[in-house]
């Protein structure tokens, strides 16, 4: 995070909900802490709300907030809708997704549409500003609650490796084989065993796609890989 506070629009269809993230993110500096407890920041700044699909559009256009806390269910344009859209209005501002439903499908279409968390409604206050800071920060978050969904809706995805022509980020065959298996959830061994190398093969081959694609675990590699069809 920069040394000002991080402008955030809040948009949800419930003014009340509204009201009271706004009161959670009045936080004193010092209370705001990373994953691992370092105190981070200087804290939040509620720049905007809207309560519609098209006004959430009109107040990031307007305001360019840091960071969108957006809820899914909105009327006058869906939460995913405005998504898409923000896509080409505010491309520099990252969205959480905070949500209290999201099935399995919506998981994964979030991600593609550009989200950079997903975040349930009934999470605890610590992991909202560690999901908040880690955004911030260009990481992704997904909530701990939602990972093994979105994981099975990735692995449904993928049949068999693939030796399509080359994708984004420069990644050979052998690469995407491995990161076809990475977004199946398979182990280093496992792959290992499928692909006929080493262990210490796969894991040079992941190195270098963590390093291309910018991502820091298997599961920001994973969503990457959705994100931009690279096992496709």
């Amino acid at each position: 995070m920069s040394t000002r506070p991080a402008r955030v629009v809040i948009a949800d269809d419930e003014c009340m909900f509204r009201t009271c993230l706004r009161q959670l993110l009045a936080v004193p500096a010092s209370v705001v802490k990373d994953c691992y407890g370092t105190e981070v920041g200087p804290g939040f700044d509620v720049v905007g709300e809207a309560g519609t699909g098209q006004d959430t559009i009109e107040c990031v256009r307007r305001m360019k907030p840091d960071l969108l806390l957006l809820d899914m269910s909105m009327p006058r344009l869906s939460g995913l809708e405005a998504l898409r859209e923000l896509r080409n209005v505010a491309p520099e501002t990252k969205v959480i997704i905070l949500s209290g439903t999201l099935d399995k499908s919506q998981l994964l279409t979030a991600i593609q549409c550009g989200a950079h968390g997903l975040v349930p409604k009934a999470c605890a206050t610590d992991e909202l500003f560690q999901a908040m800071v880690a955004v911030l920060s260009g990481q992704s978050w997904i909530a701990r609650s939602l990972t093994s969904n979105l994981m099975e809706v990735l692995r449904a995805r993928v049949d068999t490796p693939t030796s399509a022509p080359a994708q984004p980020f420069g990644l050979t065959r052998r690469e995407r084989e491995v990161l076809s298996f990475v977004v199946q959830g398979c182990a280093n061994k496992e792959i290992a065993l499928r692909l006929a190398v080493s262990e210490e093969t796969v894991k040079h081959h992941l190195t270098r796609m963590f390093d291309k694609v910018g991502a820091a675990n298997r599961l920001e590699l994973a969503l990457a890989a959705t994100r931009n069809d690279l096992i496709n």
